[in-house]
């Protein structure tokens, strides 16, 4: 399956008595944010239901390109709400999808590193400045919703121009936190929904940016056109009570209805 390099992580939920039906299991496709969040929801899902999904986590903006080619998901979570705007103009889902979180950035800097992590970039201006800042890690802006929002709050700031060049990009933003989190960056602009893990709580210091600094990360779940039971009970999961607490424990907001 390709997807423009997009670095894609299986995670197949599999236990019990459904082990014996991984093949039949439908795929999920859902955005790099979700990936500590999401296995946790398909196992409350399969207690419940006796079902089990495979999730494939990537950048939204691929993860919709596959989708556009033919991949087999049957449903799909995205960062951004306007990517299943843009399968649903291509008559690729059932209906518009419901919202189901919305996401928030901030700065992480590991452990050892010479930049301080502040909700007002004040450090980081600092350190573009006198040298000390050589890498920032973010996800690739021209897919990756959360590389978008990372773009706009430099922006807002006013770092994005002396930033451009010191960046590294990560296919989605679960590459971009590993980047931070390995030292490979001095800092990184990384999901609240990654920094609460605690490898990530380990790793550094996280410090969230103000709502304002990018437009909302509204994130939106869609049926896709050919899905089956199980995925369509997938998605009416994960907007019950349940599932919204397991997203709220792992840093996301729930959107006004």
């Amino acid at each position: 399956m390709r997807g423009g390099g997009l670095l894609v992580v299986l995670a197949a939920l599999l236990f019990g008595p459904a082990a014996g039906c991984a093949r039949s299991a439908p795929t999920v496709a859902a955005a790099s944010d979700l990936q500590a969040a999401l296995p946790e929801v398909a196992e409350a899902f399969q207690r419940k239901t006796g079902r089990s999904v495979r999730l494939v986590f990537g950048s939204s903006g691929s993860l919709t390109q596959q989708i556009q080619n033919g991949a087999p998901y049957e449903a799909f979570l995205s960062a951004d709400e306007a990517y299943v705007r843009t399968l649903q103009a291509a008559g690729r889902t059932e209906g518009r999808g419901e919202l189901y979180a919305v996401g928030r950035i901030g700065l992480f800097t590991p452990r050892g590193s010479p930049v301080r992590a502040d909700a007002g970039l004040r450090d980081l201006r600092a350190a573009l400045r006198d040298g000390r800042l050589r890498k920032l890690a973010i996800a690739n802006p021209s897919h990756a919703p959360y590389g978008r929002a990372a773009r706009e709050a430099l922006q807002r700031a006013g770092l994005w121009d002396a930033a451009e060049r010191r960046l590294v990009l990560g296919e989605n933003v679960s590459q971009a936190t590993q980047f931070a989190t390995s030292g490979a960056a001095q800092a990184g602009i990384i999901p609240l929904s990654l920094a609460t893990t605690p490898q990530v709580k380990a790793a550094g210091t996280f410090e969230l940016l103000p709502a304002g600094w990018h437009a909302p990360l509204r994130q939106r779940a869609v049926v896709l056109k050919g899905a089956g039971p199980t995925g369509r009970a997938f998605h009416t999961f994960l907007q019950g009570p349940e599932a919204r607490a397991i997203l709220v424990r792992h840093g996301f907001f729930l959107p006004e209805r």
